[in-house]
């Protein structure tokens, strides 16, 4: 069976090392995914060691996979290098722009859905952290990142000491559409959403956190308003300090 069907977040690692041949290889192989006009628009900063490692967890809400992986991967959008190629090369950049920002984010996150395909071909596990971009700043910090260089997607990466369940996910009529986009009806959501709001463990979420339903739990309590329009405020203020906005 095909890894993806059987892919799982794996948060807890052995003490087994991840060696250089082997992760070198993967972040080599790779770099053979799509990338806009071939001009690869990331970059990669490795860290493996316990104070890197410390200074990267607060920005990610100090959760443990970060200091408890052997590796931890950040995955910027790069337009830094390119820029300094062109400079070099007798041509003037223009990309400290939201559109080169988009591009090589795009660039950046291929980068690491590919990464990721591979690595667990190869048995390892991985955490892919969204709170990458809820702090940037943070990060931009720890890891001295210049201008035009903003981290997009964090990955903490090593040997599995669990075995955890599969999580769910929406049958494809609810994501693919033909010809069109065709807007959902509420018998549409009824039905696309039953399996997801029917498991155990979700009906039970609703019932220990006091709400009516599991759409509740992420507009009240994980994504809520407040919260994403203060980090929206905090990411387009990096964005302005890495150069990407005026």
């Amino acid at each position: 069976m095909n890894t993806i069907n059987t892919r799982r977040t794996i948060r807890k690692y052995s003490d087994r090392e991840v060696s250089d041949e082997l992760l070198n290889r993967l972040l080599t192989e790779a770099a053979r995914t799509q990338t806009m006009g071939n001009l690869q628009l990331y970059s990669v900063v490795v860290t493996r060691s316990e104070e890197g490692k410390r200074k990267l967890a607060p920005a990610h809400f100090n959760q443990p996979m970060v200091t408890g992986a052997p590796v931890v991967l950040t995955v910027c959008a790069d337009f830094n290098r390119t820029s300094v190629w062109c400079r070099n090369r007798k041509a003037e950049p223009g990309y400290d722009n939201f559109l080169s920002f988009i591009n090589a984010s795009i660039d950046a996150l291929l980068y690491t859905q590919t990464f990721s395909n591979l690595a667990e071909e190869e048995g390892l596990g991985l955490c892919y952290l969204g709170t990458t971009v809820y702090m940037p700043q943070m990060i931009i910090e720890a890891l001295n990142l210049p201008k035009l260089v903003m981290p997009v997607a964090t990955l903490t990466v090593g040997w599995p000491d669990e075995n955890p369940p599969l999580t769910d996910r929406l049958p494809t009529e609810a994501f693919v559409h033909s010809e069109t986009y065709n807007d959902y009806s509420p018998q549409d959501i009824d039905r696309l959403y039953a399996f997801k709001e029917g498991l155990e463990e979700n009906r039970n979420f609703c019932k220990i956190n006091n709400k009516e339903t599991l759409a509740q739990i992420f507009t009240d309590i994980r994504y809520t308003k407040k919260d994403n329009e203060a980090m929206s405020a905090g990411m387009l203020e990096a964005l302005r300090r890495q150069g990407f906005l005026d």
